[in-house]
């Protein structure tokens, strides 16, 4: 009897072991199953990218092509509007591939440089300006190269459908699987486009634009690269040693847009505060402190002033408050460089005030960081009261003043700033300082919790 009590008690035991390895089994399946859906997926998502760039690339060498023709200043207009178009969403497909190598760094740098300098012509197309021969010249140029990078992408293209290149690995392996997998011809291909870039330093044409075209460095990062621990003492410089309680490493970011380090604090009084370094110069990215505000005891004025002694005391001299936003008992503040008078407004840095101490609980400095140098500020053609000729007339100017202004097209003009009102709206219009030209209106959104633009 106990001998079969002994065997059932094996069996049932055996029977649990073997559920249990069935149930293993069934989830390995699932997860690889799983696994296998979201590379598949990875993969398609890579050559709908891929495939949508190359087609862009191609509108593009058609519609240069066809800029060469063209007659009369609206079509010409209308056509490098086109190239600009096409060349933009070309960058952004190009942007989503998994690859970091030199050569499609240059093919983004082309594409960028063809989307500005088309922007360009088309503006003086718009005016009913001619292009002249250097204009057509270098369109020429753009369309040469524009041809051998669509060549290049439709041997890549082979490479793909041949299965000689798969997204996945290049995501694991980046540059060196990239060599190893695309065929001869690519890499021949790349390698002519890449010497022809040498070549081709960067168009050289007259107008606002034709600095800002080439500079793709971060101007404002300046020093030498530092490591993670210089970087927490930065951190332990910038809160104040006396004021830390816990300070913990999250790592390096890599891939950010301004490669940094990040690390989170507590400090005494208990307050979680977020902090990024960056690993070029050892500057402040960004800080956040989210902390409870309850009550608002400061004015707007004060809290623009203890934004700008902070920005002072950090090193950032010469800020301009501009635009403000109220939310929760905190104010944002952006500030703009100023730099002989003229308000630069690539050059933000935006700082979070406490408006019941005025305590800086946050400060982002991305775009001061990307954009910040000296400029020339002496290409002024044209005075104040011409400038006023192209506003309307039923604008009632209160301000007026020089400032330099980003575009969408990663360019920046100098403007006259006129800010008026028409019909008890504010705006803000812009005028090309050196040519008296309509760059840019916007309008002014006073409310109670702040002003914006839009």
């Amino acid at each position: 009897m106990s001998g079969w009590i002994e065997r059932l008690k094996k069996a049932h035991m055996l029977s649990i072991i073997t559920i249990f390895l069935v149930i293993i089994l069934c989830l390995i399946a699932v997860l690889i199953n799983k696994q296998e859906e979201a590379k598949q997926a990875s993969e398609n998502s890579y050559n709908m990218a891929f495939y949508e760039l190359v087609d862009y690339v191609q509108n593009v060498e058609t519609f240069l092509a066809k800029s060469l023709i063209s007659s009369t200043p609206e079509h010409g207009a209308e056509t490098l509007t086109n190239v600009w178009r096409e060349a933009n969403l070309a960058q952004a497909y190009l942007s989503r591939l998994p690859i970091e190598s030199q050569e499609l760094e240059n093919t983004e740098k082309f594409l960028n440089q063809v989307s500005d300098y088309s922007y360009s012509l088309s503006r003086k197309n718009i005016y009913n300006e001619s292009l002249s021969d250097d204009d057509l010249n270098n369109l020429k140029t753009l369309h040469s190269y524009s041809v051998e990078l669509e060549n290049t992408l439709n041997q890549l293209s082979d490479d793909i459908n041949q299965g000689r290149i798969k997204w996945n690995e290049l995501t694991n392996k980046g540059q060196t699987t990239f060599a190893q997998q695309v065929s001869t011809s690519s890499l021949d291909g790349f390698s002519n486009l890449e010497e022809n870039f040498h070549e081709y330093s960067g168009l050289i044409y007259d107008g606002a634009f034709s600095e800002h075209i080439t500079s793709v460095e971060k101007k404002g990062l300046t020093g030498e690269d530092i490591n993670e621990e210089t970087a927490k003492q930065k951190v332990i410089e910038f809160i104040g040693n006396k004021d830390i309680k816990e300070i913990e490493s999250l790592g390096y970011a890599e891939n950010a847009v301004i490669p940094q380090y990040n690390f989170s604090v507590k400090t005494n009084s208990e307050e979680n505060v977020n902090i990024s370094i960056s690993k070029t110069g050892g500057h402040i990215i960004y800080m956040n402190s989210n902390r409870d505000v309850n009550t608002e005891i400061i004015s707007q004025e004060e809290a623009n002033q203890k934004g700008k002694e902070f920005l002072i005391n950090h090193g950032f001299a010469d800020m301009k408050e501009t635009y403000y936003l109220k939310q929760d008992g905190i104010v944002t503040i952006n500030y703009a460089y100023t730099q002989n008078n003229v308000v630069v407004y690539s050059d933000l840095i935006k700082v979070k005030v406490a408006l019941d101490n005025g305590e800086i609980l946050g400060i982002e400095t991305t775009g001061y960081l990307n954009n910040h140098t000296q400029r020339d500020t002496s290409n002024v053609k044209i005075s104040a009261e011409q400038a006023k000729n192209s506003l309307n007339k039923d604008l009632e100017v209160n301000y007026e003043g020089l400032a330099i202004i980003p575009t969408e097209y990663k360019t920046e003009i100098l403007c006259y700033e006129f800010k008026g009102k028409v019909e008890d709206k504010d705006f803000l219009v812009y005028i090309n300082a050196t040519n008296g030209r309509e760059e840019d209106i916007l309008m002014i959104i006073n409310t109670p919790n702040g002003t914006l633009t839009m």
